[in-house]
């Protein structure tokens, strides 16, 4: 079957994609190349001993995306990964958010909906949740008013494909992330970030790596185990592998409902000091931070409870903390090494 994968050669896309022809998907992958880079094919085609059809294509660009679905009639399903993804950048240009992560989400539909019949995956985040009020956080918990412009752009995302395959022939499931890190034990995909990295993990390894002077924690003051923000860190291959998961149910007509959801996370939660001691745990590397006054967007904490995934999905995390970080780690010694 032939799977497109929107933004494929960005972080999480890449490991699906990989995860995807593991499994002998034929995949396409459209990216942008705003945020990765064209290596990524290597990596790709190293691990996996395939290299996945590739074009170059801003989703922003209607007339480009209606010409590849002129051109693609036979794919069957949509794995969207393509969008921005940084809180605090967001809270800094709301109008490129809303624009790339919501123009893009609705070309992609409007051809879609063309077709009798379509498979759709779409990229949430728990931040949807705002800062919910019990954890962990189920599927049924309210969506709260959105602490960022990146957050209320995919509770407007999940409310469009809602209205939309509800008219449709598309069937959907939304994947609520929590927090991807690590990278494929191979060291030939992961996290790369361009310019100063907006998430935890890669300015924690470019800083061990003496990259960046030093890591800032924003703010000590939480009502949390020691002051910092808690998050649900994933594994990168657990969060792609639910991908594929999903996309089978769908392919298979084994959904309930037009547009399902299900939170992929690990269920546990981790403070960002509890994070830097991992790390320092497993690479023996000391880490220098500092604490700085709390980051406009975020919310306190959020972690994910997984029965609904586990239970209907058939999926499971199965990676620690310790070994996400690892992961990581080692990424970025080989990135920097010659």
């Amino acid at each position: 079957m032939k799977i497109l994968v929107t933004g494929g050669l960005g972080f999480i896309g890449s490991h699906t994609v990989v995860e995807l022809q593991a499994q002998g998907y034929d995949v396409i992958v459209l990216d942008n190349l705003s945020n990765a880079t064209l290596e990524v094919l290597d990596g790709i085609e190293k691990i996996s001993g395939k290299r996945p059809r590739f074009e170059k294509i801003d989703l922003r660009d209607r007339t480009a995306v209606q010409a590849f679905f002129n051109t693609h009639t036979d794919i069957e399903g949509v794995i969207h990964f393509a969008a921005s993804k940084a809180v605090g950048e967001s809270v800094e240009n709301p109008l490129l958010y809303y624009e790339n992560n919501l123009s893009t989400l609705i070309y992609l539909l409007q051809e879609l909906q063309k077709k009798p019949e379509a498979s759709f995956i779409f990229s949430s985040s728990c931040t949807v949740y705002g800062q919910a009020k019990e954890m962990p956080i189920m599927e049924s918990a309210p969506i709260q008013s959105a602490f960022s412009p990146y957050g209320n752009t995919k509770q407007i995302g999940e409310e469009i494909i809602s209205d939309v395959a509800r008219v449709s022939g598309i069937n959907a499931i939304v994947l609520r992330y929590f927090n991807p890190i690590g990278a494929h034990e191979s060291n030939l995909i992961g996290e790369l970030p361009i310019g100063v990295p907006q998430n935890l993990v890669p300015f924690i390894t470019q800083t061990a790596m003496g990259l960046r002077q030093q890591l800032s924690v924003f703010g000590d003051d939480y009502d949390t185990v020691d002051g910092t923000c808690v998050r649900d860190y994933i594994h990168v291959v657990d969060l792609a592998q639910a991908h594929v998961v999903a996309l089978k149910r769908l392919l298979d007509k084994k959904h309930l409902e037009k547009v399902e959801v299900f939170n992929i996370g690990t269920g546990k939660g981790s403070s960002v000091l509890e994070v830097i001691r991992a790390f320092e745990k497993v690479t023996a590397k000391k880490l220098p931070y500092q604490i700085v006054g709390r980051r406009e967007g975020d919310i306190t904490a959020a972690y994910a409870n997984t029965d609904k995934a586990n239970d209907v999905l058939g999926w499971k995390a199965t990676k620690t903390l310790e070994e996400a970080l690892l992961n990581a780690w080692n990424w970025e010694n080989k990135l920097r090494t010659p």
